[in-house]
């Protein structure tokens, strides 16, 4: 047994013991761990790694918005003190890795949120866990990613689970049976997409009349998306971040193709409207995030975050900001910023409400909830129903 599972396992059997001779209910509804904090503040350095520069900086923004009005709340209650550095990693996986060196061998981080992108956590998880230190991907969907190892979690559904959501949903919907589909080759997360989309319409039972690939930064679709015309599917499924998906909607419709497309969780921004304009009305995507849920909880969050920042909170900040929430309740469960833990901490969280909606981690660290399937209508996302 490695020196950080050995420590794992003592942090785990004291929690246990404590738990056994104390009695009493957990510290807040969402841990199956008691309260170790004693009534005092717990304080805590936890790092973070952004896409703040570069093509994908509304990520970034987004992700440290939703961070920063969480830590804002935290620090109002005082339970907990959590002090935020902050790394950005410009969405390469070079510098995401160097800014996780730095957070941790500098900074002496006790945890880790991001980085933005799965390949991102492709190269810092390992480096996080062979380190012991607790890492949370906000935004990292792409399959096995909490399997890279024990300290690794995420709060974004993976797209295993969101995309046959709202394939399923547009299927049901359009009575589809031919499908189209596209994606970036050279992005694991875009490449992620693609095979969960591969996947759902092989189980689908539905005909796959072109498969057409794209790199990222490219700028001219016609060629594809003039195959996928004269193919003439039920449905286009994307799988794109958000620039390359945006102008691909805007030329599709400005080609003649008036078919529903179906996205991938690159789709899931705001910047979607904002890029394709009315191009990109009738885009599909399953997201854990809605802010026209009719909770107080949600709608609490959407009002506190416009009236900060100046705008709705898309999913990236929801993420986040529940993301900072889960972080706040292992240190408080820890009762102290030592990342075995904080790491403890997070495996017990069960039924944690947030404005996501109900989550619990899986035994792989993995986060279990529902999506829900929206449609933008009116330059506007709404409830798929």
């Amino acid at each position: 047994m490695s020196l950080k599972r050995t420590f794992s396992f003592v942090a785990l059997f004291s929690t246990l013991l404590l738990a056994a001779c104390g009695g009493g209910d957990s510290a807040s509804k969402g841990s199956e761990n008691n309260d170790k904090s004693g009534g005092e503040t717990v304080e805590a350095k936890v790092g973070v790694i952004s896409w703040l520069t570069g093509s994908g900086a509304s990520y970034g923004e987004a992700i440290t918005n939703g961070l920063k009005l969480a830590n804002e709340e935290l620090t109002e209650k005082g339970d907990v003190k959590i002090d935020l550095v902050i790394e950005d990693s410009a969405g390469a996986q070079d510098q995401a890795l160097s800014a996780a060196q730095k957070l941790m061998n500098n900074e002496n981080v006790s945890a880790i949120i991001g980085p933005t992108l799965s390949t991102e956590m492709n190269v810092v998880g390992p480096e996080a866990d062979m380190n012991g230190i607790p890492i949370l991907g906000t935004s990292t969907t792409a399959d096995g990613i909490p399997q890279i190892g024990e300290y690794v979690f995420r709060d974004s559904i993976p797209e295993a689970v969101a995309i046959p959501a709202s394939v399923k949903k547009a299927v049901d919907e359009y009575g589809a049976k031919k499908v189209a589909l596209i994606y970036g080759n050279d992005d694991v997360f875009t490449k992620s997409g693609y095979d969960t989309m591969k996947k759902t319409v092989e189980d689908m039972g539905l005909e796959v009349v072109t498969t057409e690939t794209f790199q990222i930064g490219q700028s001219d679709y016609k060629a594809q998306l003039t195959k996928i015309k004269n193919l003439k599917p039920d449905l286009v499924l994307a799988s794109a971040l958000y620039n390359e998906g945006a102008v691909i909607l805007d030329q599709a419709r400005k080609m003649g193709i008036d078919v529903p497309f179906v996205g991938g969780n690159g789709f899931n921004s705001p910047e979607i409207i904002n890029i394709a304009g009315d191009a990109a009305n009738g885009l599909i995507v399953a997201t854990p995030w809605f802010a026209g849920k009719e909770n107080e909880k949600v709608q609490n969050f959407v009002k506190k975050y416009n009236e900060e920042y100046g705008k709705d909170p898309d999913q990236f900040a929801a993420q986040a900001y529940d993301g900072l929430y889960l972080m706040a309740e292992a240190i408080k469960t820890a009762g102290s910023d030592d990342p075995d833990a904080i790491r403890d901490g997070l495996a017990g969280i069960k039924d944690f409400e947030g404005v996501l909606g109900t989550m619990s981690f899986d035994e792989d660290g993995d986060i279990v909830m529902e999506p829900t399937v929206l449609i933008i209508e009116d330059g506007k996302f709404k409830e798929f129903k």
